[in-house]
C-alpha cells in the first residue's frame, strides 16, 4: 500500500470519481459534516459532487433539509437535519468547554442562560433575524473588536437552542432548531460515537484514528471508543508507523486523469491532521496557512497541483489558474471542462485568466 492507493479510495469516498448522491442533504449525510464557513465555496462543494445548482442546494438549506451551524471543531459546519441532534448532544460538550472558557474571560458567563431564554422569544414563530438585529434587540454592541456577539450565538447554537435560518438576500439570519428540525428519538453516547465514526470513515477513509480525532473535535480516548465499536466492519494498513482505517470499495483501473478544482475548505484535505497523502510538505504554504485558511486546489488524480481563484462579475466568473509545474495541453482542456462546470453552477460563463 502506498499514497497512491489512499488518494483512489479517498477519491471515490469522497464522491469526486463518481457519486452515489444527488439530493444534497444526503450527501452531507454521508459525510457526517463539512466545513461550510466559507458559504459560497462550501455550497460548491455539495455542488459539484451531485451535479446540483448554487440555487438548488440553497433552497435545500433554506428548507431545512441542511443545517449550518457549529458542531464540530469550533467551525461553522454543513449537517443534514436528520443528523443535527444526535451528532450535537455527541460534540457539543467539549467545544462549550471553549465557549465557557471565552464567556468568562468576558464577563459572560452569568449572562449566557438569560440570553438564551431571551432568543427563544424573539426568534418564536419561525421569526428569522440576522445576528445584528439580535444583538440590537439584547442591548449588545457589534464591532470588530466585540466578540461578544460571537460568544452568545455560538453558545446558543451549542445548546441547540439556535440555527440558521432563511437567507435574506446575502444575508444570514439565525432560527429556533426546534423549528427548523423536528427532534428525534435520542441514541446513547457509543451509539452516537459509532454512527460519526461510520460516517467519517465510509466519506474519509482510508484515514488515521488521529485524523478521525482532528476531524470530529473528540478527544483521542473518545476517538478510540468510537473506532474501536466499528472496528471489524473496516479494513486496515501500515505506512510508516501509522495504521490507515477504511471500508473496502471497489476501484476503477482506468488509466485517466481526474481533475477537480476543489472549494477552499473541501473535505478532501481539511478532514485530515497529516495531508502529505495529497501534497507534498514544500507545497503546503501554497494551499493552506498556518494560521488554518484553506484555498481553492487544483487537484490532479487525488495529488494538489496548483491553487485557483475566482471573481465573479454581473454575468461572468473569472478564474485565474496557479499551478504548481505548467499543465499539457490535454491538463487544460481537462480544467477548462471543469471550470465550465463551475460556471453553470453559478448560472455565469466563465473567463480563464
Amino acid at each position: 500500500m502506498d499514497f497512491s492507493f489512499i488518494r483512489n479510495h479517498r477519491l471515490k469516498n469522497q464522491q469526486l470519481t463518481e457519486t452515489k448522491f444527488s439530493e444534497p442533504e444526503k450527501l452531507v449525510s454521508h459525510f457526517g459534516a463539512m466545513q461550510a464557513q466559507d458559504y459560497a465555496m462550501a455550497k460548491w462543494a455539495i455542488g459539484l459532487r451531485t451535479e446540483k445548482t448554487e440555487k438548488e442546494i440553497e433552497e435545500a438549506i433554506n428548507q431545512g433539509k441542511i443545517i449550518r451551524t457549529h458542531i464540530l471543531r469550533p467551525t461553522w459546519h454543513f449537517v443534514a437535519a436528520e443528523d443535527i441532534h444526535w451528532m450535537l448532544e455527541l460534540t457539543a460538550p467539549s467545544l462549550k468547554k471553549l465557549i465557557t472558557s471565552a464567556a468568562v474571560k468576558m464577563g459572560l458567563e452569568d449572562s449566557l442562560n438569560v440570553y438564551n431564554k431571551k432568543l427563544q422569544k424573539l426568534l418564536s414563530s419561525n421569526n428569522h433575524l440576522t445576528r445584528e438585529e439580535i444583538m440590537l434587540e439584547l442591548d449588545i454592541k457589534t464591532g470588530i473588536n466585540n466578540i461578544s456577539p460571537v460568544i452568545i450565538m455560538m453558545n446558543a447554537e451549542l445548546e441547540g437552542i439556535v440555527c440558521n435560518g432563511i437567507m435574506r438576500g446575502k444575508k444570514f439570519t439565525y432560527a429556533l432548531l426546534e423549528e427548523r428540525v423536528k427532534t428525534d428519538s435520542k441514541i446513547s453516547k457509543e451509539e452516537a460515537l459509532a454512527k460519526l465514526a461510520g460516517k467519517y470513515f465510509k466519506s474519509h477513509g482510508p484515514a488515521t484514528i488521529q485524523d478521525f480525532s482532528w476531524w470530529s473535535g473528540l478527544s483521542l480516548t473518545n476517538s478510540r471508543l468510537a473506532l474501536e465499536s466499528i472496528k471489524s466492519e473496516l479494513s486496515s494498513f501500515q505506512i510508516e508507523n501509522n495504521t490507515y482505517w477504511f471500508y473496502e470499495v471497489s476501484i476503477s483501473n482506468k488509466n485517466e486523469s481526474l481533475v477537480h478544482l476543489l472549494p477552499a475548505f473541501d473535505e478532501f484535505l481539511i478532514s485530515y491532521k497529516d495531508r502529505t497523502a495529497s501534497i507534498a510538505l514544500e507545497h503546503q504554504p501554497l494551499a493552506f496557512t498556518k494560521n488554518g485558511i484553506f484555498n481553492p486546489v487544483i487537484v490532479i488524480n487525488g495529488k494538489v497541483e496548483g491553487t485557483w481563484k475566482r471573481s465573479i462579475k454581473k454575468e461572468t466568473v473569472k478564474i485565474e489558474l496557479k499551478p504548481i509545474n505548467s499543465f499539457d495541453k490535454k491538463t487544460t482542456e481537462l480544467i477548462m471542462n471543469k471550470a465550465k462546470m463551475y460556471g453553470d453552477f453559478l448560472g455565469l460563463k466563465i473567463e480563464i485568466a
